[in-house]
């Protein structure tokens, strides 16, 4: 009898070809998408071309996905400089999935998109490859970045590689891996209508340390999972390398698939499941009723305390956005505690994708296409007197100086973002509290860290914005 697994090493023994694999096992493994953008992508590029020769081509054109998304919109020339790279090899290779910011052209500050449905440029690439339809259940993703891992939400096994594992795979379609064990993290009861993903996250990072999981699955599941939407359910998996997780997986359900059948280029995937009886290293239960909101304080993502506790934490500004805080419904939820009001510190708003931003542009409070009296999500957003950017990762890393948002200065900063180490958001003396986007837009109607409870009282529906 075949010894049970779990999903992710399910996953690893298909693609190796095995009947089965177990933790520790180290096995050779066929990769179904390799993603990489403006950062990253120059050096992968350039180690694939001293590896495997100068006219090497990649080992499937339609399954190397490039997402420039970093380093956008700014004057910086080496920054321009990527994105060219980026162009020629895509053009050399033929690359069928490519999505150029097309307005950076000549030098200076590219103008942003002045319709962000009218533009190849996509946004955070975190965001966009489910939205372009790169993700699918049962699958390896690799990704030149940590956050690769977002993509576990959707029952596939994504995690973040090196360039030079990156260029490998590049011209061979394969990777070693070493089989990861399993922690289960569970969440009962429904999400309260003060709690976002962000909070669950947190308080498991605050629970086993961002060095906890290191090299393991995070399995995130229980009726708490399932009752988030899909897009919170990406923040749980974004996350995980926060912990030091190899990656982070939630079980495939009807939301999933929805979202996969309306998206993806390809018709076919395998669902898997953990078995009974499989086995976990670690496992762990919270009561959803009994967690308050909670923040990370500078300047490590295992910082956690709640907001209430940190009340008396004077605020300079607050800032929404990146792979893990600037979805649709992330926006949602900000703008249905803003409307009406005004912030008191400045507050950047920055989407997650050009789909994100468009969706803002023609989506109401309760997430459905808005009536010619009804405001949109932006209009509530600026009429608060917040300030919105185009697409990109902005101040999420720093960036060069003249990037939206980033912090320039020693002040301290209230974000959704998902690493708030030293100079994270830019400058070395600033200090950023990561929490939800509920506790950042109630912090910003204070100007100092507050808990949201005090302005939510009834659930914030988000109706079909993000699901499909």
């Amino acid at each position: 009898m075949a010894k049970p697994m779990t999903m992710t090493e399910k996953i690893i023994a298909a693609h190796a070809g095995r009947a089965s694999v177990a933790p520790g096992d180290n096995v050779w493994v066929d990769v179904d998408i390799l993603m990489t953008h403006d950062v990253c992508g120059p050096g992968t590029i350039g180690i694939f071309k001293e590896q495997f020769g100068p006219d090497a081509k990649v080992w499937d054109r339609d399954r190397v996905v490039i997402i420039p998304d970093h380093y956008i919109f700014t004057a910086d020339e080496k920054c321009h400089r990527n994105v060219q790279i980026l162009r020629d090899f895509v053009k050399e290779q033929g690359i069928k999935y490519y999505y150029d910011p097309d307005f950076i052209r000549g030098s200076g500050m590219p103008n942003p998109y002045k319709d962000p449905t009218r533009t190849s440029y996509k946004g955070v690439c975190h965001k966009a490859l489910p939205e372009e339809g790169h993700v699918r259940p049962g699958e390896i993703l690799l990704g030149t970045d940590s956050h690769t891992c977002t993509a576990g939400a959707f029952g596939q096994f994504a995690t973040g590689v090196g360039n030079t594992d990156a260029a490998f795979t590049m011209g061979t379609g394969k990777t070693w891996l070493k089989v990861p064990p399993t922690m289960k993290f569970v969440f009962h009861g429904q999400i309260p209508p003060y709690l976002t993903a962000k909070d669950l996250i947190l308080a498991v990072i605050g629970e086993i340390t961002v060095s906890g999981a290191t090299y393991k699955t995070m399995y995130f599941t229980g009726d708490g999972v399932a009752s988030l939407t899909l897009e919170d359910r990406m923040t749980l998996t974004n996350m995980a390398i926060e912990a030091g997780g190899k990656n982070g997986v939630c079980d495939v359900d009807e939301k999933t698939l929805a979202y996969v059948r309306h998206r993806s280029h390809i018709p076919h995937w395998t669902v898997y499941e953990d078995d009974p009886g499989c086995q976990y290293v670690f496992e762990y239960h919270w009561d959803l009723q009994l967690l308050e909101p909670l923040v990370a304080k500078p300047y490590s993502p295992d910082n956690t305390d709640t907001a209430h506790n940190c009340r008396q934490v004077k605020l300079d500004r607050a800032y929404v956005g990146s792979c893990t805080g600037g979805k649709i419904t992330d926006m949602i939820f900000v703008a249905n505690l803003l409307e009406g009001k005004r912030v008191k510190i400045p507050t950047y708003i920055v989407p997650g994708s050009t789909e994100v931003h468009a969706d803002m542009k023609r989506l109401n409070l309760h997430g459905q296409p808005k009536a010619a009296e009804e405001k949109s999500v932006e209009q509530v957003l600026e009429e608060a007197g917040c300030l919105v950017g185009a697409s990109s990762c902005a101040a999420c890393l720093g960036g060069p100086s003249d990037t939206f948002g980033r912090l320039n200065e020693p002040i301290t900063c209230i974000s959704t973002t998902n690493r708030n180490f030293p100079g994270r958001m830019g400058h070395r003396e600033a200090g950023v509290y990561l929490a939800s986007p509920l506790t950042v837009a109630a912090s910003a109607l204070t100007g100092y860290v507050t808990d949201p409870r005090e302005f939510v009282t009834e659930p914030i529906g988000t109706g079909a914005a993000g699901a499909a």
